[in-house]
């Protein structure tokens, strides 16, 4: 069987900047055909961007893709910013954008950090999804960020994680996300940045089943390591402004929404088992979980669920 792929590439037809009225300016982009199957697609991170290979996740004679970058990152100003952005800040732009749009309901796709905030948004507005699409689920609960960042990958990528905890002094190391918080929210630019490149060049290096430096060599570009990572961190030292197990705790919400969950078998920053909790507690989802797929949306058998999903929700096959 033929995995699909993308569809081929396109343009935005429109795009903007939503003044969030608190000092944030977020960017957006809409692709597709307007007026088509509404949807809003949410990157990674949290400090990740959108990119053009986002768009082409959709049919875009079937689809109006609404695409942001979320506060404080790709063309969102300020850069790097951390004042005024919270989760909870950014649920809050996803329906500003939504009224921007005209619409009532939309399909909300979002994979990694995006899977969390499509969660957060979904279970605070069920009522706007008209259908959920999550990949790399990831619930922001403390032993999933201890995992990644204290004791669970460095024993699968030691190599990686000597380079990620370099920048730390061993005396700080029982309690790395703290010790980067210091030195990334920090005076000292020079450090900032070196501190970022470690902090997200790790990720970027484990994201995958098998090495892609491609992808990998944009998290060491230093303009985005220093968004990502100052966002990244900050939201994690936070938990990302949830309440304990909040994500599955209130999955019930979910239960009149249709949605599918791809999850890689060897996804290393987000650990299979709280995909599975989350199919589970949301039994009506359509859960995948792919054999020889770490974390990226890149993988070949993850892209494949996710654009039959796209498909399959806007009707397309019946």
């Amino acid at each position: 069987m033929t995995l699909r792929t993308y569809y081929p590439e396109i343009e935005a037809y429109e795009s903007g900047f939503l003044d969030a009225g608190d000092g944030h300016r977020v960017y957006w982009e809409r692709s597709g055909t307007k007026g088509a199957k509404p949807a809003v697609f949410l990157h990674g991170g949290p400090g990740g961007t959108i990119a053009p290979n986002h768009r082409r996740l959709f049919d875009p004679k079937l689809y109006d893709v609404m695409l942001f970058d979320q506060r404080g990152c790709g063309k969102s100003t300020p850069h790097a910013g951390i004042d005024n952005n919270t989760t909870w800040h950014l649920v809050d732009d996803m329906e500003k954008l939504r009224e921007l749009m005209g619409v009532e309901q939309w399909l909300v796709l979002g994979g990694s950090w995006g899977s969390t905030l499509a969660l957060a948004y979904t279970e605070k507005h069920p009522e706007r999804v008209s259908e959920l699409i999550l990949r790399g689920v990831y619930t922001c609960t403390r032993p999933e960020l201890e995992w990644f960042y204290q004791f669970g990958v460095s024993e699968m990528f030691p190599d990686q994680w000597e380079k990620f905890v370099a920048p730390i002094p061993e005396a700080e190391r029982g309690d790395m996300m703290r010790a980067y918080h210091k030195i990334l929210m920090g005076d000292d630019r020079q450090k900032q940045v070196e501190a970022a490149i470690a902090w997200s060049g790790y990720e970027g290096a484990v994201i995958t089943l098998l090495p892609q430096p491609e992808n990998a060599g944009k998290y060491v570009d230093p303009d985005f390591a220093l968004a990502f990572a100052r966002l990244e961190n900050n939201y994690f030292v936070h938990d990302c402004w949830l309440e304990d197990n909040q994500l599955l705790r209130d999955a019930h919400k979910l239960e009149d929404i249709p949605g599918t969950i791809a999850h890689g078998r060897y996804d290393m920053p987000c650990p299979a088992k709280y995909a599975w909790a989350l199919h589970k507690a949301w039994p009506k989802a359509d859960f995948r979980l792919i054999e020889g797929a770490g974390h990226a949306y890149t993988e070949p058998g993850i892209l494949d669920v996710l654009i039959e999903a796209t498909d399959r929700y806007a009707g397309k096959g019946r």
